[in-house]
């Protein structure tokens, strides 16, 4: 799959606009990447590692035409994240992962985003199987996991098998885009 540059594709929801993440994300994604609230995607980075952390983001669509999509508010517009597929040459299996700004905190936010994204991914990218990958101290990914209706699989393979994490298994969606 190639992503074409001129027409890239969005997901809609009641609320929230996903798009393809641009340069224009960098500050927002910049203070997340910095902040505590990373901490359990190894952060706070410095600025330079916060910059190639969020390049890889960005590269990621590029590579694969397929990527974290950048979550904003229909009517405002505002950035609250990033959440979407996820699979880095070295992973062991799809994954959908999320990044949320403290902005989108108990808004329901990444759940609907989340929601979208996993439909999309077994719709549109034809995946038959979707996995999170979550550091195991990271209540609110485990509880956004449980809410959509993810199952621990404790004999996946991990992805960093010297910092094994928790690894969620999402089922197969009933519904499909519109």
């Amino acid at each position: 799959m190639t992503l074409s540059i001129a027409n890239p594709p969005t997901l809609e929801t009641d609320r929230l606009h996903l798009r393809v993440p641009t340069g224009d994300d960098w500050p927002v994604m910049r203070d997340f990447f910095m902040s505590d609230r990373a901490e359990h995607v190894g952060a706070p980075y410095s600025e330079g590692k916060a910059w190639r952390h969020f390049g890889t983001e960005v590269g990621h669509w590029l590579i694969l035409g397929f990527g974290m999509w950048a979550v904003t508010d229909k009517g405002t517009g505002e950035l609250y994240g990033l959440v979407g597929p996820w699979c880095p040459a070295d992973w062991p299996e799809n994954e959908v992962g999320w990044v949320i700004t403290e902005a989108a905190e108990g808004k329901g936010i990444a759940f609907e985003a989340a929601t979208a994204v996993v439909l999309d991914c077994f719709d549109r990218l034809g995946w038959d199987t979707a996995v999170s990958y979550i550091d195991a101290d990271n209540t609110r990914s485990i509880d956004l996991a449980e809410r959509l209706g993810a199952v621990l699989d404790p004999d996946a393979p991990q992805p960093k098998p010297d910092k094994p994490c928790l690894v969620y298994r999402h089922p197969r969606p009933s519904g499909r885009l519109t």
